[in-house]
C-alpha cells in the first residue's frame, strides 16, 4: 500500500473518530450506488423474489455501525474496502438463514463453498446472458446460463474473483489488490491472465450456440 492510500485511511479513520454516527452515515450515502450493485451481483437468483438489495444493505449497515471501532482502531483496508467486506458477510448470514428456514426435501436454496455465500460464475454467466429475455426464450437462456457457467467453474477461483470485482462490482485495481492483500501489479497482472481465460471461455461458448 502506497503512502497516498495510508493517508486517505488515516483521514476516514479521524473523520470517523471524530464525526461518530453523522459522518458514517455521510461516508456510507457515498458507496451506497457501488454497494448495492454488488448486493444485486451477488444475491442467489433463488433469493431475488424473497429478498432486496436495500433489505441485505440496512442489516449490513447496522453491522457496519456496530462494529465501526474495528475500521476506526486500526483496519489495514480502505473503508469502502472495510464496508464491502461487511456487506458481503450480511448476505452470506442472509442467504444461510433463509437456507435454514426454506430447505426442504425438494428445494434447496444454493450457497458456494467460496466465502462469498455463492457461486460467482453463476453471476457472472447470468449477467452475460441477459440479452436473452423474452418468455419463449426462458428456457434456451436457462440452459445457456447452466452451460456457460460449467466452463466458469474450469476458471481459477480466485481469477474468477477477480473478474467479477472488476467487471460487475467496478472495483478499481487498488480495491482488488486490497481485498485481495497482493500488490497492485500482481492483482494487474491477475486480471490480465483472468480476461484472457474468460475471452477464450466465451469464445467457446458462442462457438457452440446454436444459430437463431
Amino acid at each position: 500500500m502506497d503512502n497516498s492510500q495510508d493517508s486517505s485511511i488515516s483521514q476516514d479513520r479521524a473523520l470517523l473518530a471524530q464525526g461518530g454516527e453523522k459522518a458514517l452515515a455521510e461516508l456510507l450515502a457515498l458507496h451506497r450506488e457501488k454497494l448495492e450493485r454488488i448486493v444485486s451481483f451477488r444475491l442467489s437468483p433463488v433469493l431475488r423474489s424473497r429478498i432486496d438489495p436495500a433489505d441485505v444493505l440496512q442489516e449490513a449497515y447496522f453491522e457496519i455501525s456496530r462494529r465501526i471501532n474495528e475500521f476506526i482502531e486500526g483496519s489495514p483496508v480502505s473503508f469502502f474496502v472495510w464496508v464491502r467486506q461487511k456487506t458481503i458477510q450480511s448476505l452470506i448470514d442472509i442467504h444461510r438463514n433463509h437456507t435454514r428456514e426454506k430447505r426442504d426435501a425438494h428445494r434447496e436454496l444454493p450457497l458456494a463453498s467460496s466465502p462469498y455465500g455463492q457461486t460467482t460464475s453463476i453471476s457472472i454467466a447470468r449477467l452475460l446472458l441477459d440479452d436473452i429475455t423474452s418468455p419463449s426464450q426462458a428456457a434456451v437462456r436457462d440452459e445457456e446460463v447452466q452451460q456457460l457457467q460449467s466452463a466458469l467453474e474450469s476458471m481459477n477461483e480466485t481469477d474468477r474473483e477477480v473478474i467479477a470485482m472488476r467487471h460487475f462490482e467496478h472495483l478499481s485495481n487498488q480495491q482488488v489488490a486490497e481485498v485481495l492483500d497482493i500488490s497492485p501489479t500482481a492483482a494487474s497482472n491477475r486480471y490480465v491472465r483472468a480476461a484472457a481465460k474468460l475471452a477464450e471461455i466465451l469464445n467457446q461458448h458462442h462457438s457452440r450456440r446454436p444459430m437463431p
